[in-house]
């Protein structure tokens, strides 16, 4: 506290001393720096709508805001080679979709029978997976042909980008999964 105190009167009186290795006392002006000039002629206000339009006069009042037209949402490609290019709408979220499908089946099935992911595709999960996979692909290409953006449906905590995330974890935890099991020689659980 001492020392705030005497900073501050050292640095607010006129004429400041400042020790360097050259010479232990050498004096520089307080003004060396150049002072900003004041406006004057700027005044800041705050004040309510009500009291806004009590002080301004008709001469003085605003141009009124031009009214902004909603921007028309691009058209969705529905070629083909759009929908199902590298980068486009189908290939990640079909896969995602059905690896969140894949991974909670697997994990249902093994919970409840004890047998790995090898031993359920062997044992007839050839059949159940490529029925769930045209029936999803399906289900997942028909908006998406008819020109209906994922974006557009997705409000509130359930967005296309939560979908996105959650399909690559249950995609990298089906492949983790099979591994692991594999490496083990069992089922996980």
């Amino acid at each position: 506290m001492a020392t705030s105190a005497v900073m501050q009167s050292t640095l607010a009186g006129p004429i400041t001393r400042v020790a360097n290795k050259t010479s232990l006392n050498q004096v520089i002006p307080s003004n060396y720096a150049s002072r900003i000039q004041r406006n004057t002629n700027l005044r800041v206000r705050c004040m309510t709508e009500k009291d806004r339009k009590k002080v301004l006069t008709p001469s003085t009042t605003p141009p009124p805001s031009p009214q902004l037209t909603p921007t028309p949402t691009p058209k969705v490609s529905t070629k083909f080679s759009d929908v199902f290019a590298f980068s486009g709408p189908a290939p990640e979220r079909i896969n995602g979709r059905l690896a969140m499908i894949g991974f909670v089946a697997a994990m249902a099935v093994e919970l409840s029978n004890g047998q790995d992911v090898l031993a359920q595709i062997s044992n007839g999960g050839v059949p159940w997976f490529l029925g769930t996979s045209v029936v999803l692909s399906l289900a997942s290409l028909i908006p998406l042909f008819s020109g209906v953006s994922v974006e557009s449906k997705s409000k509130g905590f359930m967005t296309s980008d939560a979908e996105m995330w959650n399909g690559r974890f249950a995609m990298l935890g089906l492949v983790a999964l099979a591994f692991t099991e594999y490496v083990k020689g069992s089922a996980l659980v």
